[in-house]
């Protein structure tokens, strides 16, 4: 089999490239996205004055066409980039930093894409997410990526409760003048105590990690306010702890007292408490001996 040398092919023409761009340090800019951004027929960025500052910052000079793709237009944009890939035009989506279609525009375009067959390509690149979580120091074996909360309080509050007994590590996006009232609402659904990382300005010349638990967090906000873009590491809540077969005794009798078999009786607690049945149905007969 022939290996990858790594050398550039020519790029193939009529197709949707999504596209990650720095999200603080331009040296973070991969060689494959300068290519990408200079051969393209069209750019569809996010705020196309950001896509400008982003060009001179890398020296780069836009060939193609630049096309605003932001969440007021998206539905109707993806129409007409996904029309312009089927003409044979290279389209590159943007978003001001980032990967495009994570918690930014993107998605409509994709699905549109899928749905007509156009081919996608992803140029991969920075994340603030997952910057976040790789150095906050808390379990990243497994998390959920949630995006910003609902600015409502109603609607906040009742995501956070659907939360609560989540177990894996948790991303949440928060703008500054937003924090205190977020972490407020965090602290209030998982408690004071629960760990918790607030990162800042990623990558960037004042790049921080606030850790702690979600109580001095928030002390630490209301002194000294944060600014930038931030990223919420919240770790999961702990597992409930397994519970006692001896204790489950007299729940699997009472169900026995009704005529269901010892057997029948055991599954239908260990299945509602997520006690071992082999270990209740032990319980039980050493509980009658």
């Amino acid at each position: 089999m022939k290996k990858n040398s790594g050398a550039h092919e020519p790029s193939e023409r009529g197709a949707i490239v999504l596209a990650g761009t720095p999200i603080g340090n331009l040296e973070d800019a991969s060689p494959r996205l300068r290519r990408e951004l200079a051969e393209a027929d069209v750019v569809a960025a996010e705020d196309t004055r950001h896509l400008h500052h982003l060009l001179s910052g890398l020296g780069l000079t836009l060939q193609g066409r630049a096309v605003a793709y932001h969440e007021h237009n998206e539905a109707d944009r993806a129409t007409e980039l996904v029309e312009a890939a089927q003409r044979g035009e290279r389209v590159v989506v943007v978003s001001d930093a980032g990967m495009p279609t994570v918690s930014d525009p993107g998605f409509r375009v994709v699905e549109a894409a899928a749905a007509s067959e156009v081919p996608v390509s992803v140029v991969p690149g920075p994340s603030a997410a997952l910057t976040a979580l790789a150095g906050s120091g808390l379990p990243s074996d497994r998390f959920t990526f949630e995006g910003f909360l609902p600015r409502k309080p109603g609607e906040r509050n009742q995501r956070l409760k659907q939360l609560a007994g989540e177990e894996r590590t948790m991303l949440f996006y928060e703008a500054p003048h937003r924090i205190e009232a977020t972490l407020e609402a965090l602290a209030a659904a998982f408690g004071n105590d629960r760990p918790a990382v607030l990162a800042r300005e990623l990558t960037k010349l004042f790049e921080q990690f606030r850790r702690g638990d979600l109580g001095s967090l928030l002390d630490g906000v209301r002194e000294d306010a944060p600014r930038g873009e931030i990223v919420l590491v919240v770790s999961g809540a702990e597992p409930p702890a397994a519970a006692d077969p001896a204790q489950l005794v007299d729940r699997v009798e009472a169900l026995v007292s009704t005529g269901i078999r010892l057997k029948d009786a055991c599954q239908q607690v260990a299945t509602d408490t997520g006690a071992s049945k082999r270990e209740l149905y032990q319980a039980v007969l050493e509980s009658r001996s």
